[in-house]
């Protein structure tokens, strides 16, 4: 089936990387993503629909982003404030659903997204309009993450590479093909996302760098967006891999997983694994 809406998953960009109160890190995605946010949902007058789910000051986030949209002209923006699975059934949140023009799922924690809102109607109709019509799926972090059906919950950075490091569950399954993480240079998750392309070789592994995303096209075209880098893991042509044969703690090898490392405007095909890159001597925009 050809998908006819578009994906676009961001890694996370903290205001303040050393601060741990979370209002003092309010992810702040800057005016060149969320300018590709708004121009894929169809230009400034595209309704917006902020869920801020996943964090634990969904309140504040919410307003951030409305703030942030608001800063590109955008004036037709909605917040959702789901904090119990009671909320998705809420009939003025499907209404908006069914004829909004784009989400934008917050970060924080993307277990909180899919214990509220997956398997709900309002699951349902994004699925839906996803795969039928021209509709924008946005998210940073936990709120791209969500985006897999094999999803990260959680694992050590510093255990990189042991079996274990790496916690999975059941995502909202609007990209199955691929495993999402955030974060990903910053924080060191080299280690948990080969673990998680081990565990589902058959799967490909996106690491997304804060203020970095990619839009994703027809369920399989992606274009890297954003100051950073995407981190592309290719585990179709394994020749070694002990993921399944070892206990927790252990050690792994894993042989032939390839590695792509893309920037702004690289592209990637999802089914065929190829990757198209600018020239060396292409210039910088």
């Amino acid at each position: 089936m050809n998908v006819k809406g578009t994906l676009i998953p961001i890694g996370g960009n903290e205001d303040k990387g050393a601060e741990t109160n979370e209002m003092q890190t309010l992810e702040f995605i800057d005016e060149g993503i969320l300018f590709n946010i708004v121009k894929e949902a169809g230009g400034i007058d595209a309704e917006i629909l902020i869920i801020p789910t996943a964090s634990s000051i969904p309140e504040e986030v919410g307003e951030n982003y409305i703030e942030a949209f608001g800063k590109l002209g955008c004036t037709n923006l909605f917040v959702m404030d789901i904090r119990a699975r009671k909320d998705s059934d809420n009939e003025d949140y499907i209404e908006r659903m069914k004829t909004a023009d784009c989400v934008m799922f917050s970060g924080g924690d993307q277990s909180q997204i899919t214990s509220k809102i997956g398997g709900t109607v309002l699951h349902e109709i994004m699925q839906k309009r996803y795969q039928e019509d021209a509709f924008v799926i946005a998210g940073t972090s936990a709120g791209a993450m969500c985006m897999s059906h094999e999803m990260i919950t959680g694992g050590s950075s510093q255990e990189s590479f042991i079996k274990g490091a790496v916690s999975m569950g059941k995502g909202m399954s609007f990209i199955p093909e691929l495993i999402i993480d955030s974060h990903f240079i910053r924080r060191g998750r080299f280690g948990r996302i080969a673990e998680a392309v081990a565990k589902f070789p058959n799967l490909t592994g996106l690491g997304l760098a804060e203020d970095t995303g990619v839009i994703i096209k027809n369920g399989n075209d992606c274009t890297v967006i954003g100051s950073g880098m995407v981190l592309v893991f290719d585990g179709s042509h394994l020749s070694h891999n002990t993921e399944k044969l070892l206990d927790p703690g252990t050690p792994m090898t894993i042989a032939n997983l390839a590695v792509h490392v893309l920037s702004n405007s690289d592209h990637f095909d999802i089914k065929k694994g190829k990757v198209s890159v600018l020239p060396i001597d292409a210039p910088f925009i």
